[in-house]
């Protein structure tokens, strides 16, 4: 009965001592939802361009400033829908949503993403459209696999999965939009499903 009593207070310290260095109470919900969002996203912006570029964007163009204001409208939905189910959780967990642990989760996610998505402009005011979705997938997946450290651990896969995929799109520029879709829409879907039967339903 004391091995039994021993082990328990040594799993018990090691959950106390996770929950102090990792934010884990990020919604599997949540990104299933960001992959919805994506994959309506990618529906829309495939449409415009298809339908009235001939399958090219102009910088200076209309359909190209639609196209952009969607990205971000999927972001934007994506961040907003996060946000608001990963507080559900960590209030239903008991966790505090903005402590040191969260701090590094978001600083650790945001160094490379904001780093990536700022050169992602600079290489579109010069009308290098081919890696954009490449890189998109490259930087995104830096960003998880550095906040993976103070986060669910397993987030660090979808962003070796993410890499990956933007590389290929390195190599095949012309699939970088189907890859775009492949790693935001579909791969969410699924690591969101993943996590939410793994960590949300107790």
């Amino acid at each position: 009965m004391k091995q039994k009593d021993y082990l328990k207070d040594i799993s018990e310290i090691k959950n106390l001592m996770n929950k102090s260095s990792r934010f884990i109470s990020l919604s599997g919900l949540s990104g299933i939802l960001a992959g919805i969002y994506a994959l309506i996203g990618a529906t829309i912006a495939y449409y415009l361009v298809d339908t009235y570029s001939s399958g090219t964007l102009l910088l200076d163009g209309w359909i190209f400033r639609t196209v952009m204001l969607v990205l971000f409208l999927v972001a934007l939905f994506s961040i907003i829908t996060g946000i608001l189910l990963t507080t559900k959780k960590a209030k239903k967990n008991g966790e505090q949503i903005w402590d040191s642990s969260s701090k590094r989760l978001i600083s650790n996610f945001l160094i490379p993403l904001v780093a990536g998505g700022i050169y992602i402009l600079i290489i579109l005011t010069q009308g290098k459209y081919g890696q954009t979705g490449g890189l998109m997938l490259i930087f995104y997946g830096l960003a998880l696999v550095s906040a993976s450290k103070y986060s669910i651990g397993d987030i660090k896969y979808l962003g070796f999965i993410e890499i990956t995929l933007g590389l290929i799109a390195a190599l095949f520029p012309g699939y970088g939009f189907w890859l775009w879709v492949i790693g935001f829409g579909i791969m969410h879907i699924i690591y969101g499903t993943i996590m939410h039967f793994k960590y949300d339903i107790k």
